[in-house]
């Protein structure tokens, strides 16, 4: 598949109620060739009106933080777990969830990316365990068939939390030591 033909797919989706209420599908965005993956839970009220991913204030959180390790957006590609926005920014229910992951699964097939960073609680339990804790968890670099997961916490939880800013700063010092130490060809 291509990426062209994963986005008309997208924008055609009816396996949940979701698209009912969505104004534009967001896919993702930035550079499939790259081998840093980001995955976050769902769109925002912004980026459902764009159609473009991490557009509102966890977009420019999540650009200051990729700034504070030398790393550019342009540089890796950005998705999330589902592709049409929740109402009122619900959390996402286990159907919606179910009904997005294998266009998950053909982003990853189409970018075969080496490093995957999972931003908050939603991505982490859809993609490393259902009982995944961000809180004890975070920054904790797991390895599975070839690919590195970092789980941190989603920039939208920062805004609403500062307290736990110092430890996404950690967790993105573990990324790029694990940059520079196992993917030293990324080109940042």
């Amino acid at each position: 598949m291509t990426i062209e033909k994963l986005e008309i797919e997208i924008t055609n989706c009816r396996k949940c109620d979701l698209y009912q209420t969505r104004t534009r599908c967001v896919i993702g965005g930035g550079n499939l060739d790259s081998d840093i993956m980001m995955i976050g839970e769902a769109p925002g009220e912004q980026e459902d009106r764009r159609g473009e991913v991490f557009v509102g204030p966890s977009g420019v959180l999540l650009d200051k933080m990729l700034a504070a390790i030398q790393l550019d957006r342009t540089k890796v590609y950005i998705t999330n777990i589902l592709k049409c926005r929740p109402p009122r920014n619900r959390t996402p229910h286990s159907k919606e969830i179910t009904a997005c992951m294998d266009y998950l699964r053909e982003q990853f097939k189409l970018m075969r990316p080496k490093v995957i960073i999972l931003l908050g609680s939603v991505a982490c339990k859809a993609i490393l365990s259902p009982d995944f804790s961000v809180m004890r968890h975070h920054g904790e670099i797991t390895e599975r068939k070839g690919v590195y997961f970092l789980p941190t916490f989603h920039p939208s939880a920062l805004l609403r939390d500062e307290s736990k800013k110092p430890l996404a700063y950690k967790d993105l010092l573990n990324l790029k030591a694990l940059l520079e130490q196992k993917i030293p060809t990324t080109d940042r």
